[in-house]
């Protein structure tokens, strides 16, 4: 991870986000910048410490771009106007989520999981004119069955993994 200063940061940052503009992706990540270069300690921090921690800004692509730089808290807004006005921009080319195909899917569940809980009933002649539908309907019941028991595991699995 190369170490910039915050005009170069910003500078590669928009270099990167044109890079990627058609297809790609890219890691951002703020932290607050804690380590000193000597050895951490728990009984030196004070609950009225006034103590100003600057900002770790990491930037990567998952591949070869990887940069970071440092910013002291009071050039933090000037800094994040920045980063904001250049994010906004880069923004434009995210794509649009398709909540028509979202809204559709949510019903499909819906309604599975109704068909799910309500019982089949079976019912016709065994035997002449409506067996076939009978006999469908007996086998959708014994799939509803297995449907039921095979959620029944899975939820029975997830209670024992958290």
């Amino acid at each position: 991870m190369q170490l910039v200063d915050s005009a170069t940061f910003l500078k590669q940052l928009t270099a990167l986000f044109e890079s990627t503009k058609d297809k790609g992706t890219i890691w951002l990540t703020h932290k607050r910048l804690t380590h000193d270069g000597e050895d951490a300690t728990m009984g030196d921090a004070s609950p009225n410490s006034s103590k100003e921690y600057p900002c770790l800004i990491r930037i990567t692509d998952g591949k070869n771009a990887q940069f970071s730089t440092h910013v002291i808290p009071s050039d933090l807004p000037k800094f994040h106007a920045a980063y904001g006005s250049l994010l906004k921009a880069s923004f434009t080319t995210l794509r649009k989520r398709d909540k028509k195909r979202e809204k559709q899917r949510a019903e499909q569940l819906a309604k599975r999981k109704q068909r799910m809980v309500e019982p089949v009933v079976v019912d016709g002649p065994k035997r002449g004119n409506g067996r076939r539908k009978r006999q469908r309907k007996v086998k959708a019941a014994i799939r509803q069955e297995q449907v039921k028991e095979r959620v029944a595991k899975q939820e029975e699995e997830r209670a024992k993994t958290s």
